[in-house]
Formats: structure tokens, sequence, C-alpha cells
């Protein structure tokens, strides 16, 4: 797709820049535990404070549903932001009306304020035309560098776009960029990798992706319920059999769509998930007890699955291959990602990843620095990769 970036815009000295940013980061005692998130955005803060522009950001923080918490406001990220921007940022104790307007008046050019949590206010997840209006007031330009919350239609994601020149940021462009290199316009074959514990959660993803991919290796809890259905013996394993029906109907669709899918041909076992615990190698479907949990991918499976990654030249990913979170069955997960990541830097693959639980097995494995890109977005990804459209991206249509 295509969709405006800063490069449209044009003569922004002396304007003041609306940027919605994702500053919803982890605090500890009203301090910020992790400033991954506020790194993310300096790009783009910069980039218009080189330009002259102002910079008035929007972002949210918790789920104040409309009241003013004071717990919940963005007074703490203040500080650290300074320090990483290296400059001084101000702080309005509102995100419209007097206290915003003049916030902003009173910056210089190049200036920073940030603005009070967009979510004390109960019009902002409800899109309201007026707040969004009220918004879009404040500023000349909108910048929407969340693309963690580009899937939520909230006034500061989605409405305030429709009412000033709107443009996607620095980060926002590079994960639709990597993105659309993964699954809008990638260069064939493409690999898939899906984990996780549960196929209802990731139904739609399944159904896109046997649509748009060459191969898919299903691995996590959800491989157990597609051997289930099957009819393939799993001993105690964690499986939805309710959902039995359903997988087949996937493996079916995949099939009649040439998508080759990869389950499991060899697992680890256990009695119990605890680190060290006593773990043996199994061919799937064979020596399993009523005791025993599948926890893990075998080596076989692994091994057929860095084949297949061999013989692509994309990969995306969502969701590890076993209960990474507890060696010993981090193995297949953690020699997976290394595997990807040898053929990421010889530049044979352009690698993809991204979710909650893969970014922190890729961080696990060591690796997240050589994959292509590695998204921090949760839901916003996994909407993306399930084939929907993202209300914050639309309207940032060129």
């Amino acid at each position: 797709m295509t969709f405006r970036t800063l490069d449209d815009a044009k003569d922004l000295a002396g304007k003041t820049a609306l940027v919605r940013v994702d500053f919803n980061v982890p605090m500890e005692a009203g301090k910020v535990t992790d400033d991954t998130r506020l790194r993310v955005a300096l790009p783009t803060i910069q980039r218009l404070r080189d330009a002259g522009a102002k910079v008035a950001l929007l972002a949210h923080f918790d789920r104040p549903k409309g009241q003013r918490v004071p717990s919940m406001s963005l007074k703490p990220v203040v500080q650290p932001l300074e320090e990483l921007l290296g400059a001084p940022v101000r702080f309005a104790d509102d995100c419209i009306g007097p206290d915003a307007v003049e916030a902003i008046r009173d910056l210089d050019a190049g200036g920073v304020v940030l603005l009070e949590n967009v979510r004390f206010h109960a019009a902002e997840e409800a899109n309201d035309p007026v707040f969004a209006q009220k918004l879009a007031d404040l500023g000349d330009l909108y910048v929407n560098d969340a693309f963690s919350a580009a899937h939520r239609a909230h006034a500061s994601t989605e409405g305030v776009a429709h009412h000033i020149p709107s443009y996607a940021g620095e980060s926002m462009r590079r994960e639709l960029d990597a993105l659309d290199a993964a699954l809008g316009n990638p260069q064939k074959p493409v690999v898939g990798i899906v984990g996780g514990s549960k196929v209802s959660t990731k139904l739609d993803l399944l159904k896109n992706l046997v649509g748009k991919l060459d191969t898919l290796a299903i691995g996590g809890g959800m491989a157990n319920t597609f051997l289930y259905a099957q009819g393939i013996d799993i001993g105690g394993s964690l499986a939805e059999k309710d959902m039995a029906d359903t997988a087949r109907e996937i493996l079916a669709e995949a099939e009649s769509k040439g998508c080759d899918i990869l389950l499991p041909v060899d697992v680890v076992a256990a009695t119990e998930v605890k680190p060290g615990a006593d773990a043996r190698t199994v061919k799937t479907g064979e020596g399993l007890s009523t005791e025993d949990k599948i926890l893990d991918a075998g080596p076989n499976t692994v091994a057929r699955l860095n084949a297949a990654i061999d013989g692509s030249k994309t990969l995306i990913w969502n969701g590890p291959l076993g209960v990474f979170e507890v060696p010993p069955f981090d193995a297949a997960t953690v020699a997976a990602a290394k595997h990807v990541a040898e053929r990421t830097k010889a530049g044979a693959l352009i690698a993809v990843a991204g979710g909650g639980d893969t970014v922190a097995a890729v961080g696990h494995a060591g690796v997240a620095a050589d994959l292509t890109f590695v998204s921090t977005a949760g839901g916003a990804f996994l909407e993306w990769m399930e084939g929907k459209p993202l209300p914050g991206v639309e309207a940032l249509r060129a």
C-alpha cells in the first residue's frame, strides 16, 4: 500500500505537528522501567524538530476508562524523554483546551510538549468527531508514529487524521515497509511460523496465511490440536480437542491453496513443566503416556523447518515452538531463531517477527538484532497478519 510519510510534508518551520506516539511504557512506583517505546519515537520527534516544527505529543497510558486517574498520568514520562532527547520537554495537564493551547503556544520552534493521557477523555476511545476536531485544532499537521495502536479507531489514532494533513512517522513507516515486505509484496517462496497455545485465538491468522504462504510451520500447543485432529496420540498434552474439525478444515484449505503445512515429526515431552525437568524426545505419536505433556518440538522437526527456511526468501514468524520460558523446552525455538538469524545475516532471507511471545523468544535466543525486523506492536501486528485493515493506517493512505 502507499501511504503519506514525512517526505510528503513540506515547509514545516513554525508549524505545529501533533504526533501520536505509544508511550504506554512499563512503570513501577511512578518511574519508567523500560524506555524502549520512548526511544522508538525519537527519530520522528528529532526530524520534526530539525525542520523547525513545534512537536505536540499525543499518547495514552493504561486504561483510565475516560476518568482522570492520577496514577495513570503521563507526567512521569517527561524526565526520561528529556534525557533521551537532550532537550526540555514541557507537560500539559490536558490534551485539549486551554492547558494544551497555552503549552503549545509558548513553545519555540523545535520545542516539544507532551500532552496528558488522551484516555482521560471517554471521547477518545469513542472516536468522537467533536473531540477529534478539538485535537486537530491544536496543530497544523498530524503524524501517526504509533503502529501498535493503529488497530484502534480512536480519536487520536484515526479521527484526527481526517481533519488536518496526516502522515506516517518514521517508526510507522519502518513497520509498514517491513510488513509489506513480509506479506504484502514478499519475495517468494514465503515460509511462516505460527506458534502459541491455542488455535482458537489464531483462527483468522491461520486462514489468512494458508492463502498467502508457500509453507506454514505450526508449533506450540496449537500443533497438538492439529496432531490430535489427525488421530495422532498426544498423551496428556494441552490441546483444544473441540477445535479438531476446524483444524482439519484449515489443513484441507491449505492443501487446496498449495500451502505445505509442517507439523512436528518428533516432540520433547515431560510429565511436568519446570526448569531442568526430565524430558525425552520421541517420534510424534509414539511412546507417550497419559502423564506425558508435549512441551517442545524435537530436533528432526527443527531440521525440517530449517530446510524449509533454506528454500525460502521471506519468513514471517508469530509464536514460539514450545514452552520457551522454561528450559529445556526452549531448545527448538532457540535453534530455529539462530538459523533464521544466520540466513538473514547472510542476505539470503527477509525475516519479520512479531507478537509479545515472539519478541521475548527471539530476545531469549539473542538474535533480535539480527532479524530484518522485529515488531513490538502486539495486537496491531496480529491483525495485520490476519489480513484486517487497520484504521490508523487506512487514514494515512496516499
